[in-house]
C-alpha cells in the first residue's frame, strides 16, 4: 500500500498514475493518455522524441476503442434475441431438390458404367491392403522389438507388398 493522507484510505486501483494525463491541444484540456496512437505519433514515440500534447486522431481511436469495449461488454452471446435473429429459415425449395437428387443418381449411374463400375471396388480393395500393413505394424510395434529388428520387419512387409500388389497402389497402400 501506498502512504495515504491523513483520514483517507487509498488502494493501488485509484492510484492516479503520474503522466496517465495529457494536454489535448490548445493546452487548455487535459484527457487520459490514449493506449491507441495514430501513426505519427506511434513513429514519434519509437524515435525517443518528448511526449507532446496528443493528437486529435489518437483522441478520436481512443474513444473508438473506449465505445467498442462497452459494445462488447454488454453484448450478450447466449441471448435469445441473436437466435431469434435467423429465424424463420427460406422454406425448401422441393422442385429443386428433387431435381438434384434425380442429377445425382444419373451421374453415379453414368460413373458405374463401363470401367467406371471397377472403380469403387479397387478403392476398397486398397483401403484394405492399407489396413492389412496398419495392423502388422501395430503388431510390430506391440512385440517391443529394437528399432533396427523393426525396421527390417517393416522393410520385408512393404517388398512384400510391392510384389504383390500394383505399382500405381503403392502411393495409396503405403508409403515409403
Amino acid at each position: 500500500m501506498s502512504q495515504a493522507l491523513p483520514g483517507h484510505t487509498t488502494s493501488k486501483i485509484n492510484q492516479i498514475v503520474e503522466g496517465e494525463w495529457v494536454t489535448l491541444p490548445g493546452g487548455e484540456l487535459q484527457g487520459r493518455r490514449p493506449r491507441v496512437l495514430c501513426g505519427p505519433c506511434r513513429l514519434r514515440k519509437a524515435a525517443g522524441a518528448a511526449p507532446r500534447a496528443i493528437c486529435f486522431e489518437c483522441f478520436r481511436s481512443e474513444r473508438r476503442r473506449l465505445e467498442a469495449l462497452g459494445v462488447a461488454a454488454e453484448f450478450e452471446a447466449a441471448s435469445e434475441g441473436r437466435f431469434q435473429d435467423g429465424l424463420p429459415f427460406e422454406p425448401v425449395n422441393h422442385i429443386r431438390l428433387d431435381r438434384l437428387k434425380a442429377e445425382r443418381v444419373e451421374v453415379r449411374q453414368a460413373a458405374s458404367r463401363g470401367i467406371g463400375r471397377y472403380e469403387n471396388k479397387r478403392r476398397q480393395a486398397q483401403i484394405a491392403a492399407r489396413h492389412a500393413l496398419q495392423r502388422l505394424a501395430s503388431g510390430l510395434g506391440a512385440r517391443q522389438l529394437t528399432p533396427v529388428v523393426r525396421e527390417r520387419f517393416e522393410a520385408a512387409a512393404m517388398h512384400a507388398a510391392e510384389l504383390q500388389l500394383p505399382e500405381a497402389w503403392l502411393p495409396f497402400v503405403g508409403s515409403r
